[in-house]
């Protein structure tokens, strides 16, 4: 699609739809087939920017990895330091839980990252390696950033000062490449894919939503299926909700409670979801989404729902606006440091249809009621999640355009046509 604006435009959604793999699975399932005792093959990998990041990284640290009739193989190898920097792209995943598996294998290594990446924090995880025994060195808390090695293990208990998904996997790697037991407290709810890819793949690990604890441990290698990325159906789920005459079923999604805060929200505002034909796959928990156009109230969205639909609030503060009143979401701070200032792209998406918002102290506000048409191209400034919730506000709201579309590349390639497909001609 390159650099040039894109439009998208109104319209009821209906029918069913599919979605990538798992964009935070896929993250993790490649680091651990690099630890695997034998080769990992992995089916339904998401396609995106993000996840190459993390497969190329591997590749340069000696991990095999191949592709084999639509799926992908990875076989340990010997890793090694690579002679030139790892380059993470915009993939906060593939920095800080890399480093942690590069921290237990003892590796001298590099992370850089493009210009957005270069602005999130890394200190929290960096400090956290170093009480692994990791010497790393940061570029004022950000990248690039340069790891010296793990001359030796030091902690083996650790307290997570924040929850983090991100934090905590990268500890959990660092134990298992160094063959080393930890534990760690202070979790509160985060995303517990690491946990449960693991424990499939034959690995001695415990959790609950406060602490995790891996034994000295290994995994085995086999075969993983990755869910369907709820991210990715979040946009479907938002957009059927908030336009009249949609009915939508989106197939195979994973619904693991750390992720589904979104369904939680909007269920809370009054929207019809139902999850059916539940399953699991590979330790993950899966159903087919089937969603209606629905009336919407304002609600009141608590820190842990909001914790739980991190990636997800703007899609809440898009519905948000067609509940007449005043919906509040707490516990939205952590958006600042996203790929882009999130709270600020919610207040240009929602200023673009006349729609009033605000934040304080984490909280954010939005003055929901009838969005007018936009006349105004919104800048999504190379955020994925901001340009596909500009699609999502577009198919109740009138059309709107965007600056441009290239984003939809780092996870989900294919969601301006996914979209599409869904709105009768």
């Amino acid at each position: 699609m390159g650099n040039s604006a894109f439009t998208f435009h109104p319209g009821p959604l209906r029918g069913s739809v599919g979605i990538p793999g798992d964009k935070s699975i896929s993250h993790r399932a490649l680091i651990a087939g690099a630890a695997s005792a034998a080769p990992l093959r992995i089916a339904n990998l998401n396609p995106g920017r993000d996840v190459r990041a993390t497969r190329e990284a591997l590749a340069a640290l000696g991990a095999s990895i191949a592709d084999d009739d639509g799926e992908l193989v990875v076989a340990r190898g010997q890793l090694t330091s690579p002679p030139s920097s790892l380059d993470c792209m915009n993939s906060g995943s593939t920095a800080r839980m890399l480093l942690g598996a590069c921290a237990g294998a003892n590796l001298v290594a590099t992370f850089d990252g493009d210009e957005s990446l270069r602005r999130r924090p890394m200190e929290p995880v960096a400090a956290q390696l170093r009480a692994f025994g990791a010497e790393i060195e940061t570029a004022a808390g950000h990248l690039p950033m340069r790891l010296l090695g793990r001359p030796e293990v030091e902690t083996r208990a650790f307290i997570l000062l924040a929850p983090s998904a991100q934090v905590k996997s990268a500890l959990i790697f660092a134990g298992l490449f160094a063959g080393a037991a930890v534990t760690i407290e202070g979790d509160r709810g985060s995303r517990d894919h690491t946990e449960r890819l693991l424990r499939y793949l034959g690995a001695e690990v415990e959790w609950n939503q406060r602490s995790v604890s891996l034994a000295e441990t290994a995994v085995h290698g086999g075969a993983v299926e990755i869910a369907g990325d709820f991210s990715a159906a979040a946009f479907f789920i938002t957009a059927a909700v908030i336009t009249p005459g949609s009915a939508v079923i989106v197939r195979g999604a994973g619904v693991n409670t750390t992720r589904t805060g979104l369904i939680e929200a909007l269920q809370s505002m009054g929207a019809e979801i139902e999850l059916r034909n539940r399953r699991t796959i590979c330790g993950e928990p899966v159903a087919d989404i089937a969603v209606a156009a629905s009336r919407l109230a304002p609600a009141a969205i608590s820190a842990d729902v909001a914790l739980r639909s991190i990636d997800e609030i703007a899609l809440i503060a898009v519905a948000a606006a067609f509940a007449p009143g005043t919906t509040t979401i707490a516990g939205a701070g952590e958006l600042r440091n996203k790929e882009s200032d999130r709270i600020a792209a919610i207040a240009r998406l929602l200023g673009a249809v006349a729609i009033e918002s605000g934040s304080e102290r984490g909280t954010l506000r939005i003055a929901g009621g009838k969005p007018a048409i936009p006349g105004r191209e919104i800048a999504t400034l190379g955020d994925h999640r901001t340009a596909m919730a500009a699609g999502v506000l577009a198919c109740a709201a009138g059309p709107i355009a965007i600056d441009s579309a290239e984003s939809f590349e780092v996870s989900f390639p294919g969601f301006a046509a996914a979209l599409r497909g869904l709105q009768p001609a």
